[in-house]
């Protein structure tokens, strides 16, 4: 059998996500994301227990629209991992998802749209 070699790591900036450390030289956390769709709160939520009873650490969901941006704050009393909105196009879905609890937000800035629709996340 052949031997694995360590990963090389690159020095980065840690950050936190909710209460779990991410980069600078922490452990590397298990991540997942659901496949429900977000506004279906008792499917997710299923998903959800399933992810943190198999040691995920943090999970993604995707909030492409106003009644998946309302789910957050449910999703939130009852997970006890960070949770992170996926949004993609709509930055106002983003906004909300602030507002909605999520402990990070993961947008791709290509496809948010001009520079003052990113800004106007990064500022919430």
């Amino acid at each position: 059998m052949e031997s694995t070699k360590p990963i090389e790591r690159r020095k980065t900036r840690q950050v936190m996500v909710g209460n779990v450390p991410v980069g600078g030289g922490s452990p590397i956390p298990v991540q997942s994301m659901t496949t429900t769709k977000t506004d279906n709160v008792e499917s997710t939520m299923k998903e959800i227990d399933r992810l943190e009873e198999a040691g995920c650490q943090i999970i993604r969901v995707t909030v492409p629209d106003e009644a998946s941006a309302k789910a957050l704050p449910e999703y939130k009393k009852r997970m006890s991992v960070p949770l992170v909105a996926d949004i993609h196009f709509n930055y106002q879905m983003a906004i909300l998802a602030v507002d909605g609890g999520a402990d990070k937000i993961r947008i791709n800035p290509g496809n948010i749209g001009k520079r003052d629709r990113v800004e106007a996340v990064l500022t919430k």
